[in-house]
């Protein structure tokens, strides 16, 4: 699924977006067919009463939730993040990871047509594969810039910054980069609370690597060195930072 990553609409850029009354989220039904065991209906929420939410009592409760959902998850076994031959499913991981968190990650988004319609105040109802269709890495870090303060994402600039407060909140963060070349995949990523277990890696106290969680070529639950930073990675010509509460 990552290896198309053209933007489902044109999405002018900005560093300092505005809130748009306007624009409205994209969420399809939960299918019975959308199962962590299953390949099938990803661009669905799963249905899976069995999954935690993010408790948002305090932030406590919020981290301990966080980390359940991580484990039940379990993106390194569940079938529904494993790569195929064609595609890796970085996208489709870190909407689940959010959806459950109670927080607005796209993994489909208005076609260009609806998005006019949409924002122009009309009803637009959501059709997958016809007033909607997914929406891919590359093209949600364009998406984060245009739309992401829309929906109370708050752009941060260092990875330390970023950890310290998923740490201190509970809230969640989100690592995204766009592909150089146009039709491959980028590649986005959650930021985690640090356990006694998993943490991030530090030099001189400033995290360089944070603790992140992932689907994609290699899949982990936790990983921080593992794989560098990646983000600065020649292969991609933008990365953006994002936190929520």
């Amino acid at each position: 699924m990552e290896k198309y990553t053209e933007s489902v609409v044109s999405l002018p850029l900005s560093d300092n977006p505005t809130p748009n009354n306007l624009i409205k989220k994209v969420d399809l039904l939960p299918d019975p067919e959308s199962r962590l065991d299953s390949m099938e209906k990803k661009e669905n929420p799963i249905l899976d009463s069995s999954i935690p939410y993010r408790d948002l009592t305090d932030t406590a409760s919020k981290k301990e939730s966080i980390h359940q959902i991580i484990t039940k998850l379990d993106v390194e076994t569940n079938t529904r993040y494993q790569r195929t031959v064609e595609d890796t499913y970085c996208n489709v991981y870190s909407y689940d990871y959010c959806y459950f968190s109670k927080v607005y990650l796209p993994t489909v988004w208005w076609t260009d047509e609806s998005l006019e319609k949409v924002l122009q105040g009309q009803e637009v109802e959501p059709i997958f594969e016809q007033t909607v269709d997914r929406i891919y890495s590359s093209a949600i870090h364009d998406w984060f810039l245009e739309w992401g303060a829309s929906f109370g994402w708050k752009r941060m600039f260092t990875v330390d910054e970023i950890q310290n407060k998923v740490n201190a909140n509970g809230g969640i963060g989100i690592i995204c980069a766009k592909r150089k070349e146009k039709g491959l995949s980028g590649h986005i990523v959650p930021v985690v609370p640090e356990t006694d277990l998993h943490k991030a890696y530090r030099e001189n106290g400033i995290v360089v690597y944070p603790l992140q969680s992932q689907a994609g070529k290699l899949n982990y639950n936790y990983f921080s060195e593992v794989r560098k930073d990646w983000w600065n990675d020649e292969l991609y010509s933008s990365h953006v930072f994002y936190y929520h509460e």
